[in-house]
């Protein structure tokens, strides 16, 4: 089931690539947040995204916005794509896919997430949801949605 703009971002607390829990609300009343959902690690529509993201994370700054990248790759394998790649934001591990699944992006038969991306506004709802990712350029689409 797909999230509905303006309500509320359904709330998460996930262990982060740099082995902290990262929750929705310590970005409350603070910063947008940006939750793209993807596939698998080091893959190559995966590694277009992720470079996207990290190419343009100073713009993502200016618009008071944090990026986070979610799939069900664990931190092991986190740490190795953000080396590979230099990334400089933090993945997130959904290892059973319920936070996928609240955000729409959970693919059951697969058993991984869905190229769904979710931007939170500062006040904890969700402004704009984009249901079918393509990875090259969609960076830039929703820094566009943001400014």
């Amino acid at each position: 089931m797909e999230p509905v703009i303006g309500e509320s971002a359904p709330s998460f607390t996930l262990p982060s690539s740099e082995g902290r829990q990262v929750s929705l609300s310590d970005f409350k009343g603070r910063k947008n947040v940006v939750l793209y959902f993807y596939p698998k690690d080091d893959t190559p529509g995966c590694t277009t995204e992720a470079c996207g993201f990290r190419d343009s994370l100073p713009a993502f700054g200016n618009a008071d916005t944090v990026v986070f990248g979610v799939s069900t790759d664990g931190g092991e394998s986190h740490q190795s794509f953000i080396g590979k790649y230099a990334l400089t934001y933090t993945l997130l591990t959904d290892g059973d896919g319920s936070v996928a699944d609240s955000y729409g992006a959970w693919n059951g038969e697969k058993k991984r997430c869905r190229r769904v991306t979710a931007v939170i506004g500062k006040d904890g709802t969700l402004v704009k949801y984009y249901p079918a990712v393509k990875p090259e350029g969609h960076a830039a689409e929703v820094l566009a949605f943001l400014k």
